[in-house]
């Protein structure tokens, strides 16, 4: 029987309470958390939509999995067990576990980072990745297209990088390119896929030049699945054997495994073929994130992620994980609600440059929607724009994000349909107070990822 949304692979066997505070509750905790959501408490939000990193439920194999965990320091069987789905997987020849994707970013960034003054490529950094970058003193440039800035028009790969702009930043930066990085799905654009005709043409293009190729694949198996079902030529394809031409295209693989791993936490680093670089990452991975085979997990986590990443390259699940996505955003856009079309593989990001233009980028209008929705409806969502982008380091004025994104992230295997729909019915009731809603300043701001920790206050 064929259905309009996936109904899900799976049926419940356990069970979390969740509870909805009253109003003037969410009033009150708002305040105290600095209109932050990050600074909630867990127990005061009803539906928690601010990530979908390490969010999900696992599945029974991996809890089963969680009791063979070998807790050695060294030479863990765990690790070795995990060493071979990955392998099998990526086809690459040297990997190592780490705590998160943060993990792996401050292993890898910093070794490819030769001198003052290189650059970083890619389709579009995310927030920890352009934070990395910036601590080595370098710098990190963004090559989106036009299409994925062009939310209401719809495209199939709207994640792709631009190569035209590609290709002028390589004649224009040479030899002062650290990398190019790939992220896919690519997350600030609205977790939109990038295709593989374009991965392969961007990768071509580095390669050319000497540049190492970096996939940023938190979400490699959704975007295979958008290849699958949206790109010509890999309809009979396995998504396993998408990710595999994916991983064939890149020289080094980065991962924040709470995503497409499936886990509460882990991460990844791979390289195809470069033994000296391995070794390289090996040094600065020990002071970093722990002894190579560990990298900041226990056994009993490693067990897990190599069951995982299996179970993230299902069809049933990934169809059923894409459907919730979609779902979401056409109750939505029933609603007039503005967001990226199509939905991405992760996430609903509403579009809040068009949602509440009279609010200017530097008092945040995204993040006034997003304290919004909490007091609408207990809903904790996050905000993806300027306050995300920081400062620049060189000037250090408030940066312009091109769109300004509320994120709306959907933790694997968590929510039902029905959790979805009281999501839109409350984000439907703050768009028609839309009109009314005023920006935020800044009370406490970090230096670095400041949207993490950051205060702020209502303007009157």
């Amino acid at each position: 029987m064929k259905h309009t949304y996936r109904v899900p692979p799976y049926r419940i066997k356990m069970v979390e309470p969740i509870r909805e505070l009253s109003k003037e509750a969410r009033i009150s905790r708002l305040e105290d958390a600095g209109f932050n959501p990050f600074s909630l408490s867990s127990s005061d939000v009803f539906i928690d939509l601010l990530t979908d990193s390490g969010t999900g439920a696992m599945s029974h194999h991996q809890w089963a999995a969680l009791m063979s965990g070998d807790e050695s320091y060294a030479g863990s069987s765990s690790f070795y067990r995990l060493e071979a789905a990955v392998k099998d997987i990526t086809g690459y020849k040297d990997m190592m576990p780490v705590h998160q994707g943060r993990g792996a970013e401050q292993v890898v960034i910093p070794t490819l980072v030769h001198h003052e003054g290189m650059v970083f490529l890619s389709n579009t950094h995310f927030d920890t990745t352009r934070a990395h970058v910036e601590l080595t003193g370098s710098e990190a440039i963004d090559l989106e297209t036009k299409e994925s800035l062009l939310t209401e028009t719809p495209h199939p790969f709207k994640g792709n990088i631009d190569l035209g702009r590609l290709k002028n930043a390589i004649d224009r930066y040479g030899t002062n390119i650290a990398g190019l990085i790939m992220t896919v799905t690519n997350n600030s654009v609205g977790g939109q896929p990038v295709s593989l005709e374009n991965f392969k043409a961007a990768a071509a293009l580095a390669r050319a030049h000497g540049i190492p190729v970096i996939m940023d694949g938190a979400r490699y198996a959704e975007n295979a699945y958008f290849i699958k079902t949206r790109e010509e030529g890999y309809q009979d394809m396995s998504v396993k054997e998408i990710a595999k031409h994916l991983f064939d295209e890149a020289d080094i693989f980065l991962m924040s495994a709470k995503k497409d791993g499936l886990v509460n936490i882990g991460g990844l680093i791979a390289v195809k073929d470069d033994s000296a670089l391995f070794e390289r990452l090996k040094t600065r991975m020990v002071p970093m994130e722990g002894f190579p085979t560990y990298g900041g997990l226990a056994g009993r986590d490693m067990e897990a992620l190599a069951v995982g990443l299996y179970e993230a390259l299902d069809d049933d699940y990934l169809q059923h994980r894409i459907d919730q996505v979609r779902y979401l955003g056409d109750r939505m856009r029933a609603l007039g609600i503005p967001i990226q079309y199509p939905t991405g593989g992760h996430a609903v990001f509403v579009d809040c440059t068009k949602m509440v233009p009279h609010i200017p980028f530097d008092q945040f209008p995204a993040q006034a929607v997003v304290n919004e929705l909490y007091l609408e409806g207990g809903i904790r969502a996050v905000e993806i724009g300027s306050f995300m982008m920081g400062r620049d380091p060189k000037t250090g004025l408030n940066r312009q994000s091109p769109i300004e994104f509320v994120r709306l992230a959907i933790p694997r295997r968590t929510y039902t349909y029905a959790h979805l729909d009281y999501v839109a019915e409350a984000f439907g009731a703050v768009y028609q107070r839309r009109a009314f809603i005023k920006g935020l300043k800044l009370t406490y701001e970090p230096p670095v990822l400041r949207h993490f920790t950051a205060r702020l206050a209502p303007l009157t």
